[in-house]
């Protein structure tokens, strides 16, 4: 235990002062994510004045994470961002979510697609990856490069000890990121194995930022289970089974960690398990509920295409009848907002459906309203965008021509003649930049 804290203190220090690459942490709130971020803290804390080198802590919150995982994670981390600042140290917190339109509630109840299997992880790409990618590539973007710690152990599996060492390492124990350009990856503590992680997590309790793993212990106890990782490509393991994931998820037969957090006395989860139970095995599986083809029009034979538009409605239903009996928001406004704006698009001609189901279970719907006029204007930007690059046109100039018409000369402060100039300059420097480019 002595030798490898030793080693690992070493590789993290030689690597933190041997370049400028900024560090992403990938943190879930598990006890090995909980183990790299506390020994970059620690690192920190050693340097002092040294520590210049921003470190960034993505963590991925889909929406629907089990509402205890939930406050535990965004307790710590604000804890420790708080702790930071007052250290005046360069770290910087980010708590990433899918967009509405990748949201769990607006794929299954908005587009209908059926909920996710271990063959049709849909989740993983839209929930994790993307969000989590979007920090980063900003990172990469405005640095040049980065450089991903990730709380990985071979003594984890054996298929994990054969990735671990299937590996090409650079002279500095790096390797490179298969989908993230200019991305290098660093396990600190791959060859750590679990007794030694608890070990020295209840050594050195509480967390310098204040947090207590008592905590996280008891949650581990009561779920019987491990962590779910943030995901940062297709190849990260399901979160199945035993280890913490959303409260949604149907890859699994059983949800171990919820199942045993239930057990364990936390019986107000018991209608969220429930209802996970009937989406997986009650209404996935239901022909009735799908349709008989694909979205883009292909046939789907024997009920494997998405919900039918009643299931859609009906499993909305049953999720806003969830709120009322936990007493818990379960879905967001802008996701309803989303699903409305699909639902008007697919088959609710009316386009109030939603608003009407909304304000049938108590949830205010005049903000939605007005969120749908906004979701109905970036939809039709996006298909300007795809159009503009279909036909080799600069986003930038079609963005901007936009805001013209959109926000400075609207129909109600339409001025001609300013308007056509303002236009003009736009496409003069779109000239301007294309024959920059061809000299």
């Amino acid at each position: 235990m002595k030798k490898i804290l030793q080693e690992t203190r070493e590789a993290l220090k030689s690597n933190y002062l041997a370049d400028d690459r900024p560090w992403v942490v990938a943190f879930s709130g598990g006890k090995d994510s909980t183990l790299v971020l506390q020994l970059v803290y620690e690192l920190l804390i050693e340097l002092n004045d040294k520590a210049v080198k921003p470190v960034h802590i993505v963590c991925s919150d889909t929406r629907v994470e089990p509402l205890n995982i939930a406050e535990y994670i965004h307790t710590s981390l604000q804890q420790l961002e708080a702790h930071a600042k007052q250290c005046r140290f360069p770290l910087f917190v980010h708590i990433v979510q899918p967009t509405p339109n990748e949201s769990f509630w607006f794929n299954v109840i908005g587009k209908g697609y059926p909920t996710p299997t271990s063959s049709f992880r849909w989740c993983t790409t839209k929930m994790k990856i993307k969000p989590s990618r979007r920090v980063i590539d900003q990172i990469v973007k405005e640095h040049g490069g980065v450089i991903i710690l990730i709380g990985v152990r071979s003594s984890e599996s054996s298929n994990r000890a054969k990735t671990i060492n299937a590996r090409e390492y650079n002279s500095r124990g790096l390797h490179s990121h298969g989908d993230i350009p200019n991305a290098l990856i660093m396990s600190p503590i791959a060859q750590w194995d679990t007794d030694s992680v608890w070990e020295y997590l209840f050594k050195n309790n509480p967390a310098p930022w204040g947090v207590d793993h008592k905590f996280m212990l008891n949650l581990y106890r009561q779920a019987n289970g491990g962590e779910c990782p943030v995901a940062l490509d297709l190849n990260t393991q399901s979160c199945g089974n035993s280890r913490f994931g959303c409260w949604t998820c149907t890859v699994v037969a059983e949800d171990q960690s919820m199942k045993g957090f239930i057990d364990s006395g936390a019986t107000e989860l018991t209608p969220l398990y429930n209802f996970r139970n009937r989406l997986r095995n009650e209404i996935r599986p239901n022909p009735e509920m799908r349709m008989n083809q694909r979205r883009n029009g292909m046939p789907a034979p024997g009920g494997k295409g998405p919900f039918t538009p009643e299931a859609r409605q009906k499993i909305l239903e049953e999720l806003l009848q969830l709120e009322i009996e936990t007493k818990q928001a379960l879905i967001h406004d802008d996701e309803l907002a989303h699903i409305q704006l699909q639902w008007t698009e697919d088959f609710d001609t009316r386009g109030t459906l939603v608003f009407e189901l909304a304000k049938k279970y108590g949830r205010n719907i005049k903000q939605l309203e007005g969120d749908l006029v906004s979701m109905q204007r970036d939809k039709k930007n996006d298909l300007l965008i795809e159009l503009a690059a279909e036909h080799e046109i600069n986003e930038q100039w079609v963005d901007e021509l936009m805001n013209l018409v959109v926000w400075k000369y609207p129909p109600s402060n339409l001025k001609k003649k300013a308007l056509k100039d303002d236009v003009m300059k736009v496409i003069e420097h779109a000239v301007t930049a294309a024959e920059a480019v061809e000299e």
